[in-house]
């Protein structure tokens, strides 16, 4: 391991018993998108209202787990057009708000390597245009209040440029700037973090190089196995 204070579980969000309810100060993930993406052990191409309702169960369950200060950065696609057009960002933060989270902001940030664009429908035509943003979001919720009361109150927030960075590595991956950002603006030292979709543990190399506990999920070693045999000093 990284750190003394990182915890992986090889485990389902929807059936994990391992994390204390009201324990966490900050979740921090990118769930399945549910665009076919080829993951090992996770079928992501299920019928809409299926993903809706698999959304709905694990916010629910991340819900449990944080403070009542707790607080949540849940990295979307603002919108998607596989399986036709849906409004990602507004259906997701929709169903956030219905099981308990609080809305809080957005923060858009612009995919180093986009490769979404206009499509035309027929070519130079207005037939049947699509348009999809090149962008994704990460949507800032909150469980009870938004003011911080727990922890030791150290700060180690730095001055942000502009929420552009590059990814790669994992299929679906999450660059490690997002969470490291998201720590440190939305967390205190010593704060625990939790990324209930792990993915290649870009969530938790933050967390231990910025002193605080973190605490990651996943049903396949596959990715975040290679995560514990990483050098520090190549992500700084």
């Amino acid at each position: 391991m990284l750190h003394e204070d990182i915890l992986i579980y090889k485990d389902d969000i929807l059936r994990i018993a391992s994390i204390p309810k009201s324990s966490i100060d900050l979740i921090i993930t990118s769930p399945p998108y549910n665009i076919d993406i080829h993951y090992s052990t996770h079928n992501d191409d299920v019928s809409c209202s299926d993903y809706l309702e698999f959304t709905e169960a694990w916010l629910k369950k991340c819900y449990s787990f944080a403070r009542d200060d707790g607080r949540f950065c849940l990295n979307i696609p603002l919108d998607k057009n596989k399986g036709g057009q849906q409004a990602v960002c507004a259906d997701i933060t929709n169903i956030a708000k219905k099981v308990g989270w609080s809305y809080h902001s957005t923060i858009i940030w612009n995919e180093g390597n986009i490769s979404r664009r206009t499509a035309w429908g027929s070519w130079m035509s207005a037939s049947a245009p699509y348009v999809i943003a090149p962008v994704e979001v990460i949507v800032v919720l909150y469980k009870n209040c938004w003011k911080k009361n727990n922890g030791r109150k150290e700060n180690d927030i730095t001055k942000l440029d502009k929420w552009g960075v590059g990814a790669g590595g994992h299929p679906a991956p999450f660059p490690i700037e997002l969470p490291k950002r998201c720590i440190k603006l939305f967390s205190f030292v010593g704060d625990t973090i939790l990324d209930p979709f792990l993915g290649s543990g870009s969530t938790l190399i933050a967390a231990s190089l910025h002193k605080r506990k973190g605490i990651g999920i996943d049903i396949d070693k596959k990715y975040w196995g290679q995560f514990t045999t990483r050098n520090k000093k190549e992500l700084l």
